[in-house]
Parts: C-alpha cells; structure tokens; sequence
C-alpha cells in the first residue's frame, strides 16, 4: 500500500508526490509510462507517453513531435488528464491538468539537450507520425542530421490530484485540488 487511514492528508499528499518523481527518476517505476487524454470539440483520445521530468512545482514533463494529434489536441484545448497505476502498492492516480506546449523556445531546447543518439528518432521521423503509409519500413526514414524542428515539451500544470487506494473492501481516497498556488486536501468516498 502507498497510503494508510492513520496518515494526515499532507502525509498522503507528500507520500503521492515522492512515487511521482520515483516515475521519473526510474525508468522501472509504473508511474514512468503513463496514459493522457487529450480531447477537441470533434474528437476524445487516449494513448501511454512517458513522463519525462517533473519540477519542484508539480509540473509534469512529456516529450513528443510537433505533428502527433496528441499536441494538437493539447494546443487546441489544454485540458488533459494522466492516469497512472502502480499494481504492487494497488494505488491509482489521476491527475488533471492544463498543457502547455513548448517548441523552439528555451524549455524545448533545454530538454532536447537530454535527449541522447538513437532517442532523437523519436521526434524527427520524415514521415509525419499518424500518416498513412504503404508498408513500415515508409516510417523509418530519418534525416543525417536530426535536429529539434519538431521536438516538442508539453508542460502539465496539474489542477486535480485524485488518488484511490485499493485494500480488500476498505478502499481509501483522497484529492488535492490546487487553487490560488496552494493544495487543498480532503478524503473522498472511494
């Protein structure tokens, strides 16, 4: 278990906070690869990123291609939501958050500097991700040099903090909601 009934909220809250940055700090950590959903007036959508860094402020850290729907998506409405799961503590988070998407400017260059060799690919495909292509070997294709032309960093400053501890029938929950720069906290029914 991560959380116990015993524990203050601001326990809980620091206790949820510290898995958070484990995610990040350890690439096998369940919270490194978590699901976010994006949505438009037109379309809803779900997909697994990496969580790539998260700042003292909570901010979470998610890098991608400039071209993916994911960043339309979050460019076209901010709203977006994180789901994580951690199966051996049996804990869920979800976070919700406004995105804020970063390219070409001091934070994308900054972060393209940790991204190392082959992981460039990632972000500089000649083919568009989520193009249609005739076989797979169409998507491979990579310029000599990769540049950061379409890194993208999207930034999640998280509003909604909801975690549900799972234990037998006595199930625990609890949510932090951030307003005017600070936590509020409270048990919720499960």
């Amino acid at each position: 278990m991560l959380f116990h009934d015993q524990e203050s909220l601001s326990e809980i809250f620091h206790t949820v906070r510290h898995e958070l940055h484990r995610g990040v700090l350890d690439s096998k950590h369940p919270f490194r690869y978590v699901s976010l959903a994006t949505q438009t007036d037109e379309d809803l959508d779900l997909r697994c990123v990496v969580l790539r860094e998260i700042d003292d402020d909570l901010n979470f850290y998610i890098f991608s291609d400039a071209r993916t729907r994911k960043v339309l998506h979050a460019d076209t409405n901010p709203k977006v939501a994180l789901l994580m799961y951690h199966p051996s503590k049996r804990v869920q988070v979800r976070i919700k958050g406004l995105a804020t998407i970063h390219r070409k400017d001091e934070l994308s260059s900054k972060m393209w500097s940790k991204v190392q060799g082959e992981a460039k690919k990632a972000y500089t495909p000649q083919i568009a991700p989520g193009s249609r292509i005739a076989n797979p070997e169409a998507a491979h294709q990579w310029p000599e040099t990769m540049d950061d032309e379409n890194f993208t960093v999207i930034k999640i400053s998280p509003y909604y903090i909801d975690a549900l501890q799972l234990n037998a029938q006595e199930h625990l929950r609890v949510e932090f909601s951030k307003s005017e720069g600070e936590w509020d906290m409270n048990w919720i029914a499960p």
